[in-house]
Formats: C-alpha cells, sequence, structure tokens
C-alpha cells in the first residue's frame, strides 16, 4: 500500500496508565489496517504510574511494540530524541514523532505516511490549517499557540501555519541531521526548532485533531522559548542562520 513499508512512530510516555488501553486499541487498530509499522515507547522516570508495567506487558504481547527505558532523560526534548536515535539506529526509512493520551489521533497515520510518499521530506502536523483543530484545550493555550506561531514566523521568517505543534514525521536521512545537531530547546520551544532547521526542505503540513487538554507550560519553559527565539533571531540579523 506504501512505498515505505519500514517505518515507526517513537512516542514519549509519561503516566499514561487512564489512557493506555484506548490510545492503544487505536494504534493497534491502524497498524492492522495498514499492515507495517513498528512502535517506540520512550519511557523515563519522569512517569510514576503503571505506564512502564503496561507498556512491558504489550511488549511481551505483541512485537510491533517495544518499550525505550531511558532514565537518563532530563526533559521531553531527551525523549524524543532518544526515541529517534532508537529508530534511526534500527534502520527505519520513515519515523514518525507523535504524543500519546490520545492527544494525537492514531488514524492520522496513513497521512503521514501518504505524504511522506509524494515526494516531501517532513510532514508538520498543523491545527490551524482546513480540517485540523485544538479540541477541548483552554482559551490560554490556544492563544499561546497561535501567538508563538505569528511570532515565530515574524522573527525566523518561517511561513507554516502552525509553529507550536507537535505530531510530525521525516525521513531517515533527516532524523540522521537532527541527530547530529545541537538543539538549544529543553521543552515546549522544541518543536518550533526543528521547524525552523528543516524550513529548506520539502515540507507539508497535515491537518491535525488536538483532543485533549494541554498541560500547563512551565516558567522555565517559557524562558527557554525565549531565549531560543532570541538566539536564532539574533543569529538571522547576523547572517548566520543554520539550515540542516
Amino acid at each position: 500500500m506504501y512505498l515505505y513499508t519500514n517505518w515507526a512512530a517513537t512516542i514519549p510516555m509519561a503516566n499514561e496508565e487512564d489512557d493506555f488501553a484506548p490510545f492503544v486499541d487505536l494504534l493497534t487498530r491502524v497498524m492492522d489496517v495498514i499492515g507495517t509499522g513498528k512502535v517506540y515507547f520512550v519511557i523515563d522516570n519522569a512517569s510514576k504510574d503503571k505506564t512502564l508495567e503496561l507498556a512491558r506487558e504489550l511488549e511481551m504481547k505483541d512485537s510491533r511494540f517495544e518499550v525505550v527505558w531511558a532514565p537518563e532523560n532530563k526533559n521531553v526534548v531527551d525523549a524524543y530524541l532518544k526515541g529517534f536515535r532508537v529508530a534511526y539506529d534500527n534502520g527505519h526509512d520513515i519515523i514518525i514523532e507523535m504524543d500519546a493520551g490520545l492527544s494525537h489521533d492514531p488514524r492520522a497515520i496513513p497521512m503521514y505516511l501518504r505524504v511522506l510518499n509524494e515526494g516531501n521530506e517532513c510532514a508538520f502536523g498543523s491545527r490551524f490549517i482546513k480540517d485540523g483543530s485544538m479540541g477541548d484545550s483552554p482559551f490560554n493555550r490556544r492563544m499561546l499557540s497561535k501567538v508563538g506561531t505569528i511570532l515565530a514566523n515574524l522573527l525566523l521568517g518561517t511561513k507554516l501555519y502552525d509553529m507550536t505543534s507537535g505530531f510530525q514525521g521525516f525521513h531517515r536521512d533527516i532524523i540522521g541531521k537532527l541527530l547530529q545537531y545541537p538543539l538549544k530547546s529543553r521543552a515546549h520551544f522544541y518543536q518550533t526548532e526543528v521547524k525552523y532547521l528543516l524550513r529548506k526542505h520539502r515540507i507539508a503540513e497535515v491537518p491535525i485533531h488536538y483532543q485533549a487538554p494541554s498541560p500547563r507550560v512551565s516558567k522555565s519553559a517559557v524562558k527557554n522559548a525565549r531565549q531560543t527565539l532570541i538566539y536564532y533571531f539574533i543569529q538571522r540579523l547576523l547572517g548566520n542562520t543554520p539550515v540542516l
């Protein structure tokens, strides 16, 4: 059905006990329809409930699922990169990053595979294009995402409709470049930084439905986002714009 059958999804998980079963059920049904795929659950010490135990049980039952235990992770960006590293080292052609807990709908995966099979190197989820939405996220988080997109596009010269969302897919060679670059983000701005660094590649935005309430953005995450945005803006003014 797809040219790139050797695809993988990397999914950081923390405290997902309540939503684990419905999320995995939907993800499994999607993979059954596609007929291919591998899923890496990246779990670290941030998870305090039975998420790791449930993931281990699933791993024993279904070889398409694999637990990546990463206690060395210091933040969510470490979790994303750990998943990328494992998927890359295992030779997958297409690597999709998404969140658990049904905040990202697994039913969008076939669309990512199609987009990445049509000549695009990167597929970014967008809540602000036709057929996209933010579900039940609070008003202040919606505004933060929209204002963040406007500000990032203005200061960084990018032109995407959604610069702050997760749920993205890449060809293998793009992941290889990302793994070699010293990212400055340690929290939410990671999504924006990646989009900025890959702006010269063939990109498509994919409509996504973000269905879960967004967690509060910490002061440290806001500080890191501000510092990283200012850094790249200054580099742009100086003509030193990095491109992967």
